[in-house]
């Protein structure tokens, strides 16, 4: 696949269009010549596969956490070949995942007990319900 437009550059890698002209504003993604320059008689701007494969690489580290200066830093350590830092930042991210967890965890664990205490019946108001208002 080469010689994209910007549309489809955007469809491939699963985003909007502006969500890569974001991306561009914030130096992830370049932002190719047009061909006859950037006058009013300028032609489309064309992305290559390259483009695909960064713009698919920026959404991918967003799924595993990665804030946009994250993905950035990212991106110049692959550019210097830094993989001790990338390594730090990967542990770093995955305690952060692991505080979730655990926090995600807790919550499920107190739910299920106020759904099993709600379901057993009683008089009064209910477990969950109390329990929201208590805060």
């Amino acid at each position: 696949m080469t010689a994209m437009t910007i549309g489809t550059l955007a469809r491939e890698g699963g985003v909007g269009v502006e969500t890569v002209r974001y991306y561009q504003r914030r130096g992830l993604l370049a932002e190719p010549p047009r061909p006859g320059g950037d006058g009013p008689a300028g032609g489309v701007r064309r992305y290559d596969a390259e483009d695909l494969r960064r713009l698919r690489f920026v959404r991918s580290a967003q799924g595993a956490g990665f804030t946009l200066d994250e993905i950035a830093e990212l991106l110049r350590l692959d550019a210097s070949n830094d993989r001790a830092r990338a390594r730090a930042m990967a542990a770093e991210r995955i305690a952060v995942l692991d505080a979730r967890i655990a926090e995600m965890e807790a919550a499920r664990s107190w739910l299920s007990r106020l759904a099993r205490e709600c379901g057993a019946g009683g008089t009064g108001p209910c477990p969950i319900i109390r329990a929201f208002e208590q805060g």
